[in-house]
């Protein structure tokens, strides 16, 4: 009598299942990368002891990259709701465009805070188109690929200073904050060598309230000189805090600052405060952020509690709260 054979075993089953389980997590992860969390937009809350014994506070609201498309609608109605923050000064760190289309979804998102006192300067992406990008030189591999796609940044220049704000780009000016006197600075964007800090160069001087450097890109090279001539803020972006994130922090910085300061606030040289923008959006053709949410940042300056010694350690609050907006 002849014995039932066995079902032979196919080998390749636990292969197929691995293979459907890899895919099903990539799957899902870039969904959850792409549709949520770029889009799940946050308030950063920070607050930073930084002016004189004695004074009121100051807030100063931080929007960076916002990489605005036509059409993203969701982006703009949290921008425009940032305005109920009644901030004391708006500053914009660039890269507000990812389309030639996109100068009326800006200025229409920004409306409300165009009539407050404030102070930009341009990124690459509001000069040029983002394009395809091989990822490779992120991680120090080939050389990186700029765009020369030109994009209508006069005319985004025109809707801010028509409004009010100081075009910081290779400038100084003052800015007047409730009779306060506040000197602004900056240089165009170091990402793509446009800097040019010896037109801005000389120390910032004692007369001001509060003396605040702005950059797209935050280059060492750039930041020391801010700390050389005295700035006691600098304001940045262009990193957006890593974007592709693990749960231990940023991969890459884009730029020559190290991964710990990829965002938030951070000492840098002797007397500089760096504040580093993550930022409201991504590139079109990366159209993803992991652990590291979209964001603007309200920074409430106070006082610095004591007798004001000039020669103290500026102290940085390390708690970072996050609120999301309603959409």
């Amino acid at each position: 009598m002849q014995r039932p054979s066995r079902k032979t075993r196919n080998p390749t089953q636990p292969a197929v299942r691995a293979a459907a389980l890899l895919a099903g997590a990539v799957f899902a992860g870039t969904a959850y990368a792409s549709g949520w969390e770029r889009n799940n937009f946050a308030l950063r809350r920070q607050t930073l002891p930084l002016l004189p014994p004695g004074s009121e506070p100051l807030s100063i609201l931080h929007i960076s990259d916002l990489h605005m498309m036509p059409g993203q609608k969701r982006k703009q109605q949290f921008v425009t709701a940032l305005a109920e923050l009644d901030p004391d000064l708006v500053i914009n760190t660039g890269d507000n465009l990812s389309s030639e289309k996109a100068v009326p979804s800006v200025a229409q998102a920004l409306g409300p805070l165009l009539g407050k006192p404030g102070a930009f300067v341009f990124g690459s992406n509001d000069y040029y188109a983002p394009v395809p990008k091989n990822p490779l030189p992120y991680i120090g591999i080939g050389r990186k690929k700029h765009s020369s796609i030109p994009l209508p940044w006069r005319d985004l220049r025109a809707v801010f200073t028509e409004r009010g704000w100081v075009d910081a780009t290779h400038r100084r000016a003052e800015i007047a904050v409730d009779g306060r006197r506040i000197l602004v600075a900056g240089v165009d964007d170091p990402h793509i060598g446009r800097d040019r800090y010896d037109e801005i160069a000389g120390p910032a001087g004692p007369a001001f309230d509060l003396r605040i450097g702005l950059v797209h890109a935050p280059e060492p090279r750039v930041l020391d000189r801010f700390d050389e001539d005295g700035y006691d803020l600098a304001f940045a972006g262009h990193t957006h805090g890593g974007q592709l994130c693990l749960p231990t922090g940023a991969i890459v910085t884009n730029c020559g600052i190290d991964r710990s300061r990829v965002q938030g606030l951070s000492a840098w040289g002797r007397n500089l405060i760096l504040h580093v923008s993550a930022g409201l959006g991504t590139s079109p053709y990366v159209p993803v952020r992991t652990f590291c949410r979209p964001e603007a940042t309200l920074l409430e300056l106070v006082a610095v509690p004591g007798g004001g010694d000039d020669d103290a350690e500026v102290p940085v609050t390390p708690i970072q709260e996050r609120i999301p907006q309603p959409a």
